[in-house]
């Protein structure tokens, strides 16, 4: 009977595998499954304990720092919120200044500053986003910055 609560705690920490995936709990459920084995083949609950101890010990420190490198490298690192805007382009809305401006980002309208002091980017310019600071896009032309006009007021 001891087989079935082995069971049990391998799929309890499965689950927390799951909400976590840092490989920890995982390892621990390997251990869990050894406990299984051993049980079935009719070991006594210490040397099921020990077992366990062992499986997940060797899990831990053999097995998981490479499941967690490999899980890693094929893993894209997708950039999220705010980072995803930035090197993005965007059309200008509103003329665009080192002050003030509106730019169309990713299809919604957002508050714009010239990255360069001095810089005016005039409406329908293609602009990148630099940065984000707040909810501000400060942006670059993405053509020959010559071309725009220089603000010195």
């Amino acid at each position: 009977m001891a087989w079935l609560w082995w069971l049990g705690a391998a799929l309890v920490l499965g689950v927390i595998e799951m909400l976590t995936v840092d490989l920890i709990f995982l390892m621990l459920a390997g251990g869990a499954l050894a406990g299984v084995v051993v049980a079935l083949l009719g070991g006594p609950f210490w040397v099921q304990l020990i077992v366990v101890g062992i499986v997940s010990v060797v899990l831990l420190f053999g097995v998981r720092p490479w499941a967690k490198d490999l899980l890693e490298r094929s893993t894209p690192n997708t950039k999220t919120n705010v980072a995803a805007h930035v090197g993005r382009e965007a059309i200008v809305v509103s003329d665009v200044t080192e002050r003030a401006g509106l730019v169309k980002l990713t299809g919604e309208v957002w508050s714009a500053r010239a990255a360069r002091p001095g810089d005016v980017l005039p409406t329908d310019a293609a602009v990148r986003v630099v940065r984000i600071e707040g909810a501000t896009a400060i942006v670059e032309p993405i053509v020959d910055q010559s071309f725009y006009p220089r603000y010195d007021g």
